[in-house]
């Protein structure tokens, strides 16, 4: 069964860890929170730019497939971009800029459609 896109759920859990977002000196969010908002940043993205050309990856949390473009069915995507789950929430409020990320290592990028995420990005603004 398909996710639902719910905004205000979206920025609800997202308001639950932003501050420790910005600041990574604060103690950390519970699981079941930093979870719900990365699980929700994550499909608001495969919401906002439907498709099946790039895999996104927040482990242990979720993977969404989204990009318009040539459909995946079987293996290893072509396309996929993996992070850790402070780095994704930071993407996703605007907290890091994509390329900043990338050239850090923070993010796993591979196929050449993979950075087009970048483009959906910040989440939350």
């Amino acid at each position: 069964m398909k996710k639902v896109h719910d905004p205000a759920a979206t920025r609800a859990a997202v308001a639950a860890v932003e501050a420790w977002v910005r600041d990574p000196a604060l103690p950390d969010p519970s699981r079941s929170q930093l979870a719900d908002a990365v699980r929700r940043t994550a499909r608001a993205v495969a919401h906002d730019a439907p498709g099946h050309s790039v895999e996104l990856r927040v482990p242990p949390f979720v993977a969404v497939q989204c990009i318009e473009g040539p459909r995946h069915t079987r293996g290893t995507p072509p396309n996929v971009v993996e992070t850790d789950a402070r780095t994704w929430l930071e993407l996703a409020l605007g907290v890091t800029e994509w390329s900043t990320a990338v050239e850090a290592r923070r993010i796993d990028a591979s196929g050449s459609r993979a950075g087009e995420i970048a483009k959906w990005l910040p989440v939350i603004f």
